[in-house]
């Protein structure tokens, strides 16, 4: 199995957003809509899994000012700016007939070495209780739970300091 990991780009945007509705309940997915502008202004904080050609995984958020992941972020993109220290995660999918192959932990690997390339000072996530020992794994911090009520749903946030 030879993964290649690489920017999205917006020829993408069919494969991840197939792929964001198959992983992710309804009220916790990105739209469409946001997926495009995700991919169309997240140049470096989008990326794509590929295998044998075809998408199998994508993660993706926004670089900010914001020292928390607040709900306001999966709904605009007016605060994203390349220029700031902060990058969040607001998804992490794998194609369900693909998981459990170490996508998506080559994904995050590879998103936090972008992440340290444009000298970011931290990376910053919400999860499910369950995904905790994932993303510690990383050397992600639980700091508790999150302010963000997204999809109706209690998150820890996570934080991965890079500085």
């Amino acid at each position: 199995m030879s993964i290649t990991i690489r920017p999205a780009t917006i020829d993408d945007l069919e494969n991840v957003n197939r792929i964001e509705s198959e992983c992710f309940p309804e009220a916790e997915a990105a739209t469409y809509d946001s997926l495009k502008r995700r991919l169309r202004d997240f140049k470096t904080s989008y990326l794509v899994a590929e295998k044998d050609g075809r998408i199998v995984g994508h993660v993706n958020g926004c670089v900010t000012k914001e020292t928390h992941l607040i709900d306001e972020l999966y709904s605009s993109n007016d605060l994203h700016d390349e220029a700031a220290p902060n990058q969040m995660i607001f998804g992490l999918a794998t194609d369900p007939k693909e998981q459990h192959q170490g996508i998506a932990s080559k994904l995050m690997k590879a998103y936090i070495d972008v992440a340290k390339e444009h000298n970011r000072e931290s990376i910053i996530l919400t999860c499910k209780d369950h995904l905790i020992p994932f993303y510690c794994s990383f050397g992600f911090k639980d700091k508790g739970i999150s302010d963000s009520t997204h999809g109706g749903v209690q998150w820890h946030e996570m934080v991965l300091t890079l500085k």
